[in-house]
Protein backbone atom coordinates (compact mmCIF):
# COMPACT_ATOMS: atom_id res chain seq x y z
CA UNK A 1 0.00 0.00 0.00
CA UNK A 2 1.52 3.29 -1.05
CA UNK A 3 1.71 6.16 1.68
CA UNK A 4 0.63 9.91 0.70
CA UNK A 5 2.86 11.90 -0.52
CA UNK A 6 3.53 15.52 1.25
CA UNK A 7 4.48 17.97 -0.84
CA UNK A 8 4.94 21.70 -0.02
CA UNK A 9 6.84 24.48 -1.84
CA UNK A 10 8.27 27.75 -0.61
CA UNK A 11 10.53 30.75 -2.11
CA UNK A 12 14.06 31.55 -1.15
CA UNK A 13 16.10 34.08 -2.68
CA UNK A 14 18.17 31.30 -4.89
CA UNK A 15 14.72 30.29 -5.81
CA UNK A 16 11.80 27.50 -5.29
CA UNK A 17 12.62 24.70 -2.94
CA UNK A 18 9.87 21.56 -3.03
CA UNK A 19 9.88 20.02 0.11
CA UNK A 20 8.97 16.08 -0.34
CA UNK A 21 7.86 13.51 2.18
CA UNK A 22 6.91 9.95 1.73
CA UNK A 23 6.71 7.94 -0.72
CA UNK A 24 7.46 8.66 -4.27
CA UNK A 25 6.37 6.18 -6.56
CA UNK A 26 4.07 5.77 -9.81
CA UNK A 27 1.49 6.33 -7.78
CA UNK A 28 2.74 10.17 -6.09
CA UNK A 29 5.39 11.32 -9.05
CA UNK A 30 2.32 12.64 -11.41
CA UNK A 31 1.79 15.21 -7.98
CA UNK A 32 5.30 16.37 -8.28
CA UNK A 33 5.39 16.64 -12.12
CA UNK A 34 2.24 18.69 -12.01
CA UNK A 35 3.62 21.27 -9.70
CA UNK A 36 6.71 21.78 -12.00
CA UNK A 37 4.90 24.62 -14.03
CA UNK A 38 3.68 26.32 -11.76
CA UNK A 39 7.30 26.91 -9.95
CA UNK A 40 8.03 30.64 -9.63
CA UNK A 41 11.76 29.37 -11.17
CA UNK A 42 13.61 32.30 -13.27
CA UNK A 43 16.95 32.45 -14.86
CA UNK A 44 20.19 31.75 -12.97
CA UNK A 45 18.10 30.83 -9.97
CA UNK A 46 17.99 27.34 -8.42
CA UNK A 47 15.50 24.83 -8.03
CA UNK A 48 15.98 22.60 -4.66
CA UNK A 49 14.33 19.32 -4.24
CA UNK A 50 14.18 18.59 -0.25
CA UNK A 51 13.91 14.44 0.00
CA UNK A 52 14.76 14.83 3.66
CA UNK A 53 11.35 13.04 4.13
CA UNK A 54 11.12 10.76 1.44
CA UNK A 55 10.88 6.86 2.72
CA UNK A 56 10.98 5.31 -0.84
CA UNK A 57 11.72 5.92 -4.30
CA UNK A 58 10.96 4.02 -7.29
CA UNK A 59 11.67 4.48 -11.17
CA UNK A 60 8.50 6.61 -11.31
CA UNK A 61 10.38 8.80 -8.48
CA UNK A 62 13.37 8.93 -10.42
CA UNK A 63 11.50 10.07 -13.78
CA UNK A 64 9.89 12.81 -12.09
CA UNK A 65 13.53 13.69 -10.37
CA UNK A 66 15.26 14.06 -14.33
CA UNK A 67 11.65 16.00 -15.19
CA UNK A 68 12.20 18.71 -12.74
CA UNK A 69 15.91 18.88 -13.83
CA UNK A 70 14.88 19.81 -17.46
CA UNK A 71 12.01 21.77 -16.34
CA UNK A 72 15.11 23.94 -14.54
CA UNK A 73 17.12 23.89 -17.32
CA UNK A 74 14.53 24.74 -19.66
CA UNK A 75 14.23 27.82 -17.37
CA UNK A 76 18.00 28.76 -17.48
CA UNK A 77 18.02 27.56 -13.65
CA UNK A 78 19.73 25.10 -11.78
CA UNK A 79 18.57 22.07 -9.58
CA UNK A 80 20.21 20.34 -6.82
CA UNK A 81 19.01 17.74 -4.08
CA UNK A 82 19.32 17.93 -0.43
CA UNK A 83 18.53 16.10 2.67
CA UNK A 84 19.14 12.52 0.54
CA UNK A 85 18.34 9.89 2.88
CA UNK A 86 21.06 7.33 2.63
CA UNK A 87 18.54 4.43 1.80
CA UNK A 88 17.71 6.68 -1.06
CA UNK A 89 21.18 7.93 -1.99
CA UNK A 90 22.37 4.94 -2.55
CA UNK A 91 20.19 4.35 -5.31
CA UNK A 92 20.55 7.32 -6.88
CA UNK A 93 24.92 5.78 -6.61
CA UNK A 94 23.24 2.53 -8.33
CA UNK A 95 21.58 4.47 -11.29
CA UNK A 96 24.27 7.17 -11.56
CA UNK A 97 21.91 9.84 -10.16
CA UNK A 98 24.82 11.22 -8.20
CA UNK A 99 26.90 12.69 -11.11
CA UNK A 100 23.31 14.33 -12.40
CA UNK A 101 22.66 16.41 -9.43
CA UNK A 102 24.70 18.15 -6.98
CA UNK A 103 23.70 17.28 -3.73
CA UNK A 104 23.71 19.49 -0.01
CA UNK A 105 23.19 17.51 3.16
CA UNK A 106 20.43 20.21 3.54
CA UNK A 107 18.48 22.36 1.83
CA UNK A 108 19.64 25.93 3.92
CA UNK A 109 23.48 24.44 2.77
CA UNK A 110 21.96 24.26 -1.16
CA UNK A 111 20.59 28.46 -0.58
CA UNK A 112 23.95 28.87 0.96
CA UNK A 113 26.14 27.49 -1.82
CA UNK A 114 23.61 29.37 -4.50
CA UNK A 115 25.51 31.97 -6.67
CA UNK A 116 24.18 34.14 -8.87
CA UNK A 117 24.87 34.17 -12.65
CA UNK A 118 26.12 37.63 -13.29
CA UNK A 119 27.20 39.06 -17.04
Amino acid sequence: MTKHLTLHTRATTAGPVMELAGELDHHTAPEVRDALPGLNLRPGQQLVLDLTGITFCDSSGITVLIAARNHALACDASVVLAGVPERVARIFRIVGLDQVFPTHPTAQAAEDAWTTVTD
